[in-house]
């Protein structure tokens, strides 16, 4: 029995992807979230969620962060993005970043339906009138690289990384997480090794990679 999750701010495009997941599945049940924390939340709570339906920008996730935090965390649940920001380059993007398909919120019912059934089936979707552009592009070996060097990441390791871009010391992660310093020491140690950098700034620089600027608030 397939297990969705809706990850997206918009409560009336979050309705509109729920009818569109009932429509595509025969049995099954539809969670939802409205920020990155309570997606993760939500998977923690039913890791075997199948397919996560997941807007490129809502609170707590900006750009491809979101994607990558839930590849990085939970890399057996499918994701598939569902965004406004539908050009080939970024769609090329959010595929080699693990996705396993591309909403355009100008999609119709209709085609939603479809590319859940199609990602629920193991297959890969992306728009069909963007299905020969994002083919043509090719992948962007910086992309490929980090997205392999971030899923060398534990869960945990991920965590710690994420806060450590957003500026918190040791102890102060130590505290936000409910662990010893030491260990947040060792995971700051081998995030460095995994991720290839010396130190805070250089992880930081990383994740700012996956920055996307937000077209017009309308995604």
């Amino acid at each position: 029995m397939p297990r969705l999750l809706i990850a997206d701010d918009h409560p009336l495009f979050r309705a509109a992807l729920h009818q569109a997941a009932l429509a595509a599945l025969d049995d099954g049940s539809i969670g939802e979230a409205c920020d990155l924390p309570g997606t993760l939340d939500a998977l923690g709570a039913e890791p075997d969620t199948d397919l996560v339906l997941l807007d490129l920008h809502m609170p707590g996730s900006r750009g491809l962060s979101g994607l990558a935090t839930l590849r990085g965390q939970f890399p057996a649940v499918a994701v598939m993005v569902v965004s406004a920001h539908d050009e080939p380059r970024v769609v090329r993007r959010v595929l080699d970043h693990g996705a396993a398909g591309f909403i355009s919120k100008s999609a119709s019912p209709g085609e939603i339906t479809s590319a859940i059934r199609t990602v629920l089936d193991c297959g890969e979707w992306v728009p069909p009138h963007l299905g020969e552009s994002v083919a043509a592009l090719p992948s962007d070996p910086n992309d490929s690289d980090l997205a392999a060097r971030l899923s060398r990441l534990t869960a945990q390791q991920y965590r710690v990384l994420g806060l450590l871009a957003e500026g918190l010391l040791n102890k102060q992660i130590a505290d936000r997480l409910a662990i010893q310093e030491r260990t947040v020491k060792a995971h700051v140690t081998a995030i460095f090794e995994k991720l290839g950098v010396r130190n805070r700034t250089q992880a930081s620089m990383l994740l700012r990679t996956l920055d996307l600027a937000d077209p017009a608030r309308v995604d």
